[in-house]
């Protein structure tokens, strides 16, 4: 596809604001909780129900798309329910109500991103590695507004955090307001039933690993702020630090579509999970070091980045035609959703006993598992013949 007929800002700034919202709720959304006086334990538990419901939500939406059309139509609905559902925060703050209203924000949330997905891959057409150009957006916006947010709780209360996601789930769904739907294309592609393709052992071997990697990252995303917070790190240094770890994502998103073609993806996933583990295992071990912490938060770069760039790269080439939205939802559900409140809940339950060390090392190891899964199982070479610099 030609530049001109890419609708490239508009694409880019859905990512924009929803992975703002993201940089609110990881490294803050335990801030924010901690100071309404909810234990370790419940905290774990809140952020497992925000991550749990993505186990349903983007199947659920990826059915309605997948057999009638209209994805953008879903993802403007139901990014406009995220911004009335988070105002529930505002109400009252026991531990039922704040449960109910972040299930009920995820549910919506985290139905828009795996339809939205399918819509820039749709707009890229053959041009579908060139996807993390557009992605890159959404890292800017996650840096952006946890430097910012960072800086303003040093001088406001973690009150504030609320109202910043509100704002910043509007912005996401103002953006979806402008892009067009994609429904009326015909894909090109073969396609091959979802029941199908659950059998095949490739496909359970890539849901497998997405699961061990994002479980590792449970205590990553559920208590980091909180971790270096035990060690003296000022507010404004812990958002660095995160807005570090994004901007190290934005390079590789900036390069992956040439790694893609070059190695294919079975060899970047691996790498990635390697390199995974041994980021947790620095974190454990090394928490007083900042510039240990520094190259952990780099690392970021293929925990994330381009672990995400391959993985996206994975489902679109094997889901293809009508399951291509259920595949994203499936690669979100799995990972993001049980992976992640997996991970959240295991972090919750140990992080006074035996201990924060001890669930970094834990993550280490579970990303680990994740690497012996693809290294034996998952075995398709999917480098691209043709190079596209």
């Amino acid at each position: 596809m030609k530049e001109t007929e890419l609708p490239y800002w508009r694409l880019s700034g859905f990512y924009f604001f929803y992975f703002t919202c993201l940089g609110i709720l990881v490294p803050y959304l335990s801030l924010y909780l901690d100071w309404q006086g909810f234990s370790a334990s419940q905290i774990g538990e809140l952020t497992a129900i925000l991550l749990a419901s993505r186990i349903v939500a983007p199947n659920l939406w990826a059915w309605i798309a997948d057999h009638h059309g209209q994805r953008i139509i879903i993802v403007r609905l139901t990014s406009l329910a995220a911004v009335i559902v988070v105002a529930g925060l505002f109400i009252e703050q026991s531990f039922f109500s704040v449960a109910i209203t972040l299930l009920l924000f995820s549910f919506f949330w985290n139905a828009s991103l795996p339809q939205f997905e399918v819509i820039t891959l749709e707009h890229l057409g053959k041009d579908s590695h060139r996807y993390s150009r557009i992605r890159l957006w959404g890292s800017i916006g996650f840096i952006i507004i946890v430097i910012v947010l960072g800086a303003l709780l040093e001088v406001y209360t973690p009150n504030i955090v609320p109202m910043t996601l509100m704002a910043c789930a509007a912005g996401m769904w103002l953006m979806s307001l402008t892009v067009s739907d994609t429904s009326h294309q015909k894909n090109e592609y073969s396609q091959t039933p979802l029941k199908q393709l659950l059998k095949r052992p490739s496909v359970i071997a890539f849901l497998l690993m997405c699961f061990f990697i994002q479980a590792s990252h449970g205590p990553y995303y559920t208590f980091y702020t909180l971790y270096l917070e035990q060690f003296s790190y000022p507010s404004g240094l812990i958002g660095q630090l995160w807005a570090l770890g994004v901007f190290a994502e934005i390079i590789v998103f900036l390069l992956v579509h040439r790694w893609l073609n070059q190695h294919g993806t079975r060899r970047i996933l691996l790498v990635s999970l390697l390199l995974t583990s041994l980021r947790w295992l620095l974190i454990a071990f090394f928490p007083q070091h900042l510039l240990i912490i520094i190259l952990a938060q780099c690392l970021h770069a293929a925990s994330y980045g381009a672990f995400h760039s391959a993985a996206i790269a994975w489902v679109h080439r094997h889901f293809t035609g009508k399951t291509q939205g259920r595949g994203q939802a499936l690669y979100s559900s799995v990972s993001f959703g049980a992976g992640g409140a997996f991970g959240s809940l295991f972090s919750g339950y140990l992080w006074d006993t035996p201990g924060p060390q001890s669930i970094f090392v834990i993550a280490s190891a579970l990303s680990f598992i994740g690497f012996l899964v693809t290294l034996v199982w998952l075995k398709e070479d999917d480098r691209i013949n043709k190079y596209t610099p």
